[in-house]
């Protein structure tokens, strides 16, 4: 375990200035995974998410939503998540996978997740 500081909050740069509404936070825990993903055409905007288990046993993940374009804001947040979250169709599954905590679908979970195609 270490500590660990982060900000939340948001950074936004519009014509050439940079305003930023950030606050840190310090704990004391671990990363446990983190990824990327990209959202926008040409890889302009996205998702880092990181896992973190904190010293008390509590899992968050540290969402930074980015943007390479001009005047959309850079967000940065703590999301407080359950081993639910990371494992098949959580809101956090793919996360969850990086960190060694995915498993199989089960033939229910697949149908749930079918998206009719």
């Amino acid at each position: 375990m270490e500590t660990i500081t982060l900000k939340v909050g948001t950074v936004t740069c519009i014509n050439g200035r940079t305003q930023e509404h950030l606050r840190p936070v310090e704990f004391v825990g671990e990363k446990l995974a983190s990824r990327r993903e990209y959202t926008g055409d040409n890889d302009t905007r996205g998702v880092d998410e990181t896992l973190y288990r904190c010293e008390d046993g509590r899992l968050v993940v540290y969402v930074e939503d980015w943007s390479r374009w001009q005047g959309e804001p850079d967000t940065y947040r703590l999301v407080p998540v359950v081993e639910a979250d990371l494992g098949p169709n959580g809101r956090f599954e793919y996360l969850g996978q990086e960190a060694g905590m995915g498993r199989a679908l089960t033939l229910d979970e697949a149908l749930a997740a079918d998206d009719g195609e």
